[in-house]
């Protein structure tokens, strides 16, 4: 079985980060969504919050599980999770430098995990957490960028 993960804070999961998985599991047997601690990160909501709005919208796909981790290296999880690739989405030149460092890194510490970079659909290529997070802040219509049940989450935690 071929079993890749796909880390991140998803703060929160949006149509965005969905398109991702959705493509990933075209091309693997099991997506491991990891969402990380990010301690780093001012996340708006809790790691067992962001653990919860992803479980609820892939509660029906088999091919699709959600773990949470604490503060550690990505490649651990993977190993964890026996997986051979770690997802990783790109939007825009802006971001590959970066995601090319954390590439580059992860093979130096597991040469036997690939990196597998993935665009999102043109469509949804802008879209971003902390975008979301604002416009919904700011009484804006989310609908078209987020799951029904992340958007009811942003306007209750937010209080629009």
């Amino acid at each position: 079985m071929k079993v890749a993960i796909y880390p991140g804070s998803f703060d929160p999961i949006t149509y965005g980060h969905m398109d991702i998985i959705d493509r990933a599991s075209g091309l693997f047997d099991k997506i491991v969504v990891a969402v990380a601690a990010s301690e780093a990160k001012n996340t708006l909501f809790s790691l067992e919050d962001r653990v919860k709005l992803a479980k609820n919208i892939y509660k029906d796909n088999a091919k699709v599980e959600i773990v949470d981790f604490p503060r550690q290296l990505t490649v651990d999880v993977a190993k964890e999770q026996n997986a051979c690739a770690i997802i990783r989405g790109l939007r825009a030149v802006s971001d590959f430098e970066y995601e090319f460092q954390l590439a580059t890194m992860n093979r130096s510490l597991a040469p036997d995990i690939e990196s597998i970079f993935l665009t999102p659909k043109e469509s949804l290529i802008y879209v971003s957490s902390s975008l979301i997070k604002e416009i919904c802040d700011l009484k804006g219509d989310i609908s078209k960028f987020v799951h029904p049940s992340v958007e009811q989450a942003l306007k209750a935690k937010l209080g629009s």
